[in-house]
């Protein structure tokens, strides 16, 4: 009997934890924007595909608001959470919106104080 060897699947299960974030934007200009500014960060990867962006982060990562005015040479306050929000059409991790900005998490503890989660051990 001769034994076959298989090939690891590429859609396996994995529970362990990723420290990864991140959001698919619609490939528009709009995304096309958000994709160019984030693609500057060190910890944040970015891949074209036919039909959306997708936006992967490592650990944490800031959508500034006013880089993206900058970069579509937009007035400031063009860009809010609302823009994103109607070019983003999913995400992963814990998303913090602020004034200013737009936090995306890995960790939920690391978002805990923006999200007002109690760390507190339950007993």
């Amino acid at each position: 009997m001769t034994a076959f060897k298989t090939s690891a699947s590429p859609f396996r299960s994995d529970n362990t934890a990723s420290n990864m974030c991140g959001f698919t934007l619609m490939n528009n200009q709009v995304g096309a924007v958000i994709a160019n500014v984030l693609s500057r960060l060190d910890n944040v990867d970015v891949a074209h595909l036919p039909s959306m962006i997708r936006v992967d982060g490592h650990g944490r990562f800031d959508v500034l608001y006013a880089d993206l005015d900058e970069e579509a040479g937009e007035e400031e306050g063009w860009f809010d959470a609302a823009e994103l929000e109607e070019n983003m059409s999913t995400h992963y991790g814990r998303m913090v919106h602020l004034d200013d900005r737009t936090i995306m998490f890995a960790n939920p503890e690391d978002a805990a104080e923006h999200l007002d989660f109690d760390l507190k051990p339950v007993e």
